[in-house]
């Protein structure tokens, strides 16, 4: 259980570096696919915890359809900023032991306020729309949404048509007309297929308080095994839509800018008298190796090489911006910073 922890915590403040938070938090175009896999797989190995590639699959497929399904079901744009609070809550009752990492998630809480608390309903829509075409092509089926019906057998997500309407807005079921002075003349109802209700409250936009969305709390209310499985339209969209492995400088401009981003990143390696562990999240290592062999080539996110460590001017600035960061002390048999994140790119 020790080990669990060292782990959590060892993420967690990988994740809320200072350095790392100010540049997410500077205004950027979104980041694309390869781009975010790289950086996903540079913090799950933040520890001394290791995947292999089809563990690795499977649990970024995880994430990302997850999160897809938060943002689709979101009652109105701005609740996004909610199911980031859930998300930021959960990570602080993993770390509420240790008081230094919890103020680097709370600092990114107030940031988060900062920035975000003032935008117009307007303003988060947008948001949420290039979130989802971020996603829109990504049909992944997960055990736990096909088993809860909220997901259909061609990875497509089901929308409710009940429940409780958007805060701030009335149960369907009333048509209102109104003169060209803008008075009311006329109401007319009408029944509806679904059962909605009206939200008690609001979800608590403040540092602490009631979130009262669900949406990016623990998906988990019983121990059970999640599984992902391609979807069919997936597979044909991979088979069909193949990209240009060919090095092309718009690709290599947009890894050095993650290289950046990811130059104050200690990836830990196990030693002395630490033992590192494998996380397998399938149910024997016969099916991990099985799901590696059957995932189509061009969904494992195989980024092009960069050979820095052959070039003096990239090596030299790899070294000028790991100089920058204030990272923490290396024991003696790590690399370099640069050649580190090389080494990982190389590996996907």
């Amino acid at each position: 259980m020790h080990l669990v922890f060292t782990v959590m915590n060892d993420i967690i403040t990988t994740m809320f570096n200072k350095k790392f938070m100010e540049e997410l938090f500077k205004p950027q175009e979104l980041y694309s696919k390869k781009a975010l896999r790289t950086l996903y797989d540079r913090l799950a190995h933040a520890s001394i915890m290791r995947l292999n590639q089809a563990s690795m699959d499977k649990l970024y497929d995880l994430m990302t359809m997850a999160f897809k399904y938060q943002v689709l079901l979101c009652p109105r744009p701005k609740d996004i900023l909610l199911v980031t609070f859930n998300h930021l809550d959960a990570i602080k009752d993993f770390i509420r032991d240790s008081p230094g990492i919890l103020n680097q998630v709370d600092e990114t809480f107030r940031q988060l306020i900062e920035v975000y608390g003032g935008l117009s309903a307007g303003e988060f829509q947008l948001i949420r729309q290039t979130l989802l075409l971020f996603f829109q092509d990504m049909h992944i089926r997960v055990s736990i949404f096909l088993k809860d019906k909220v997901q259909n057998s061609n990875g497509r997500f089901v929308l409710p048509i009940s429940g409780p309407v958007p805060w701030g807005t009335e149960v369907p079921g009333l048509i209102r007309m109104y003169n060209r002075n803008g008075d009311e003349v006329k109401r007319t109802e009408f029944t509806t297929d679904g059962n909605y209700i009206t939200p008690q409250r609001e979800g608590s936009f403040d540092l602490y308080g009631d979130r009262v969305l669900k949406l990016g709390t623990n998906m988990y209310s019983v121990s059970r095994q999640v599984e992902t499985h391609m979807s069919g339209s997936s597979k044909n969209l991979a088979s069909h839509a193949k990209e240009n492995v060919a090095p092309n400088p718009l690709a290599k401009e947009e890894l050095n800018f993650l290289a950046r981003l990811l130059g104050g990143l200690d990836i830990k390696k196990p030693g002395g008298s630490e033992t590192g562990f494998r996380l397998n999240l399938f149910t024997t290592d016969e099916e991990e190796e099985q799901a590696a062999l059957t995932r189509p080539e061009e969904l494992s996110y195989k980024v092009v090489n960069i050979e820095a460590t052959q070039d003096p001017g990239l090596r030299a600035e790899l070294a000028r911006i790991a100089g920058e960061l204030e990272v923490a002390e290396p024991s003696p048999a790590s690399s370099g910073k640069g050649e580190d994140l090389l080494a990982l790119m190389d590996g996907l």
